[in-house]
């Protein structure tokens, strides 16, 4: 069952006229003279260009999966080449991609509330200050070239929204000259038998010496490893850099993304012991599409200044469709249970926002200075369909504005020769939210402004060791959704702490460790047994996480991670109880075998159990709703072979088995199915054939 709020004739046109833009980009591109220009990847200045060797001297915890990593890994989508990297928590909804739900260091992993995903160093949460949960994901795995994953020491330069760290999601940069890339994949879920079909066409490259230009295509359609997933997914994604001397740049980014999904839900538990692929929601669904562009000058008048102006603007709206229990005394997401009426839950976003920056560099300081301004706009609404009377009316109607500014500034002290970095740092948030209930009348404000120092220290001990600390306070404002249902609400403050190093033991050998505490003065989660918001108070999230890279040979690479997770609540009804969806113990491994034009790799992923409500409920309740959750193992095994057609073209073909021992695992459901058990997706075989040209 599919439905969509937009109406068609819009969406059609909206899709018309972007598809003949990138057509007659593509025509441009395909009898464009080459020439030799310098690729540039737009990143955020604090986190620099994201290279293997700026990654190492970074003053806190921070990984960065290349572009080899993510396809060497066999991964299903985005979330699972993202499991084994320290610290996150990955929970799969969909098995296609669509609906991402990741945590970092204890923080609520659904629909990753707790952490700030960027690409290209712009938000891209459906709303950047009040719906910070990407319920809209308008990001497909093949049109990622590298993945930044960043845990601490970002809040000065970033902003709220990250009480977990950063995601930078690395969009491909355009080619020095021009090339295309074609590449189809089908996944096959072993147990049902349902394939999944994604296809991405790229062609970009230099069309003059100052001109550059490319298009990326991603279609997906198909259906996940269970019954009522059927899924259709379209990106198109533009991009163009100018550069009319050495002193300017502008890059720009245009992108559509559509995306039409059944959502199978959540199962009752003796549902799940029957067959973990069916679906007991026959009404669950889910429409979204966005139209989102970027635009940044950067103007460099010599090697000492840096201005950089930076603006993005997106026009959304996502929908989701639900079955509903209403009247009978029983919960009303009771998989179970048959539904009595279908609601429908529109969601339509403008927003926009504008970051100018000035970066000055004289004697021993950098001194950063940023101002940015964001303007969100949101139409909320529900709607239900009576399914005995076929009654179908408004049953809420609420509008949104948010303005948001901020101010920050920091400056990098370089003493010692150049061996110890010191960044002080202070970002300044101003946050005001208007609401007006469009059915009762009523209208409410609210305001929060906070000062939220930051203080990070990096230390190159000597040629092998860097030593890091920092500290640094975030802020995530009340939330849209909050205000949907009851409970206790407000905005949270943390202090996260860092102090860690990284050791290049030997030549092939390289190791880090990195210890943190996420310190929180009021913490916001929704408790799915209740169907309210609940603020846990005073909460504490601490640990440690290890990793290592040996380079045993030429041919073989290993990599081993493992992250300790301690969290409490230290107040209210719950003190002393973990953080919901928080695993103590989680471990990844992983062997990279190259030879010749062969390369094969082995993955896994262990995580250890965990609780799934606030209070720590250990036997299962009869529904599902809470209860703890199983530890589970994850293995994923690859084998690719490269072919070498002439004429620079180059054959990739790649067989993958994804939960190659096929774990049955699940987690609690999550939004518009929050009771029961939901499935992770069972084994999979991936095929695929990459061709670069």
């Amino acid at each position: 069952m599919k439905m969509s709020h937009t109406p068609a004739a819009q969406r059609f046109a909206r899709k018309a006229l972007y598809s003949s833009c990138l057509l007659a980009t593509f025509s441009s591109l395909a009898h464009a003279n080459t020439s030799e220009q310098q690729t540039m990847v737009i990143t955020a200045d604090w986190l620099g260009k994201a290279t293997e060797e700026e990654v190492k001297i970074y003053p806190g915890s921070r990984d960065l999966l290349t572009e080899e990593e993510l396809h060497e890994r066999g991964a299903l989508n985005l979330e699972d080449a993202l499991r084994s990297t320290p610290g996150l928590q990955v929970l799969d909804e969909t098995g296609t991609g669509i609906l991402p739900n990741i945590g970092v260091r204890g923080m609520n992993p659904l629909r990753s509330e707790r952490v700030q995903f960027l690409v290209d160093g712009y938000p891209i949460a459906i709303g950047p200050y009040t719906n910070v949960g990407v319920s809209l994901f308008p990001v497909t795995f093949p049109s990622i070239q590298s993945i930044d994953v960043v845990r601490g020491g970002a809040a000065v330069h970033y902003g709220p929204n990250n009480l977990g760290g950063v995601i930078n999601l690395h969009s491909r940069a355009i080619p020095h000259e021009l090339s295309q890339t074609v590449r189809e994949q089908v996944t096959v879920s072993e147990e049902t038998g349902n394939l999944f079909n994604d296809f991405y066409y790229r062609a970009g490259g230099a069309v003059s010496d100052q001109l550059a230009l490319q298009m990326q295509v991603n279609l997906q359609n198909g259906e996940g490893a269970r019954d009522h997933s059927d899924t259709d997914v379209s990106n198109f994604i533009f991009d163009a850099r100018y550069t009319p001397n050495l002193n300017h740049e502008i890059a720009a980014q245009l992108q559509y993304y559509d995306v039409e999904a059944e959502l199978p839900g959540a199962l009752s538990p003796s549902a799940f012991a029957d067959d973990p692929t069916q679906s007991q929601r026959p009404y669950d669904a889910y429409n979204a599409d966005m139209l989102r562009g970027t635009l940044t000058w950067t103007y460099t008048p010599n090697d000492d200044v840096e201005v950089q102006w930076r603006n993005f603007a997106h026009d959304a709206d996502r929908t989701f469709y639900f079955g509903q229990r209403l009247g009978t005394g029983d919960n009303w997401a009771d998989p179970s249970l048959d539904s009595t009426h279908i609601a429908d839950s529109p969601r339509l976003f403008t927003v926009y926002g504008s970051e100018p920056r000035l970066t000055l560099r004289q004697g021993i300081h950098t001194l950063t200075l940023g101002t940015r301004f964001i303007r969100e706009e949101v139409d909320f609404d529900v709607n239900r369909l009576e399914l005995s009377s076929n009654n179908y009316g408004n049953v809420r109607d609420w509008h949104f504005e948010t303005d948001a500014w901020s101010a920050y500034a920091s400056d990098t002290l370089s003493l010692l020769g150049g061996q110890l970095e010191v960044t002080p740092g202070i970002r300044y948030e101003h946050v005001k939210t208007s609401y007006n209930d469009g059915i009762s009348g009523t209208e409410d404000r609210n305001t929060v402004s906070e000062w939220l120092p930051g203080l990070t220290l990096g230390y190159q001990a000597n040629s092998k060791l860097f030593l890091f600390a920092n500290a640094q306070r975030s802020l995530v404002p009340v939330q849209t959704a909050q205000v949907t249902k009851p409970g206790e609400v407000g905005n949270e403050l943390a202090w996260n702490y860092e102090l860690g190093g990284r050791l290049q033991a030997t030549h092939a050998l390289s190791v880090g460790a990195t210890g943190f505490l996420i310190d929180h003065e009021d913490l916001i989660q929704y408790d799915k047994a209740s169907n309210t918001y609940l603020n846990l108070g005073e909460s504490r999230s601490q640990g440690i996480e290890l990793d290592a890279d040996w380079q045993a040979n030429d041919s073989l690479q290993l990599g081993l991670s493992y992250t300790f997770l301690d969290t409490e609540q230290r107040s209210g009804a719950n003190q002393g109880n973990d953080f919901p969806n928080a695993p103590r113990h989680h471990w990844g491994a992983e062997a990279v075998y190259s030879h010749q034009q062969w390369q094969g790799s082995l993955t896994g992923t262990y995580v250890s159990n965990s609780f799934s409500d606030a209070a720590n409920t250990h036997q299962e309740t009869d529904n599902g709703s809470a209860g703890q959750l199983p530890s589970y193992t994850l293995v994923n095994a690859r084998i690719a072979c490269d072919v070498n057609l002439g004429s620079n073209k180059q054959l990739q073909l790649a067989f993958s088995a994804n939960n190659l021992l096929d774990e049955e695992y699940y987690f609690r459901g999550a939004d518009v199915s929050p009771v029961g058990r939901l499935p992770s997706p069972g084994r999979s075989f991936i095929l695929s054939a990459q061709l670069d040209f």
